[in-house]
């Protein structure tokens, strides 16, 4: 098993639980919705890609994601938020290629796997970018498909005949990994800032 379907594992067993009622609250969907939703993922990585010309989109790791960006998309409260979502996937995707740019060529010479790294990072920049649960995910998810999109397009301008699949081969690791952890740091940061300011309100208030 992938270390991005152990992850959506983990989070189908919290969802069950109910122990991410607050998240799947925040962000539009029940414990019935997320769990079906992982587990068309899980089919979805079974089936074959859909291919079109040079590009190739595994339904699994890129199109059920990019299905749920364009939902929190939808049904987000405030213009400002979809502006901020689509601006930090830019930011995100522009930041993933720079690092994929920095990083050595040869994975073997890499302490990580650079889908790991990749997926870290975009997460991390993404919540950061994000601010809302809803977005730090587009974020995530929209940003790392955004940077291998970009270094397919470079590569087909210097003439190099490599097909663009989107979620395959080690990135629906990334997507998965990238929009996760957006998502729990935000809620991690954002509980513990809450509980600070809980506490200097309640000792002004002594």
């Amino acid at each position: 098993m992938s270390i991005g379907m152990l992850i959506l594992t983990v989070v189908a067993v919290l969802v069950f639980f109910g122990v991410l009622q607050r998240v799947l609250d925040r962000m539009y969907l029940t414990d019935r919705m997320a769990l079906l939703l992982i587990a068309a993922m899980f089919a979805g990585t079974l089936l074959p890609n859909i291919t079109i010309g040079m590009v190739s989109v595994n339904v699994g790791g890129a199109l059920i994601p990019l299905g749920v960006c364009a939902y929190l998309l939808i049904r987000a409260n405030e213009t400002k938020e979809r502006i901020r979502a689509l601006a930090g996937s830019l930011l995100t995707g522009a930041a993933v290629f720079g690092l994929s740019i920095l990083l050595p060529d040869e994975p073997e010479t890499m302490f990580m796997d650079p889908n790991l790294i990749y997926g870290i990072a975009g997460g991390v920049i993404a919540w950061l970018l994000g601010r809302s649960r809803r977005a730090a995910f587009i974020c995530g998810v929209v940003g790392v498909i955004l940077a291998d999109v970009v270094t397919a397009c470079i590569n087909w301008s210097k003439g190099i005949d490599q097909q663009l699949v989107l979620g395959g081969a080690g990135m629906g690791d990334t997507v998965v990994i990238s929009g996760v952890l957006a998502v729990l740091l935000t809620e991690l940061i954002g509980e513990i800032t809450e509980r600070i300011v809980r506490k200097r309100k309640e000792r002004d208030e002594k």
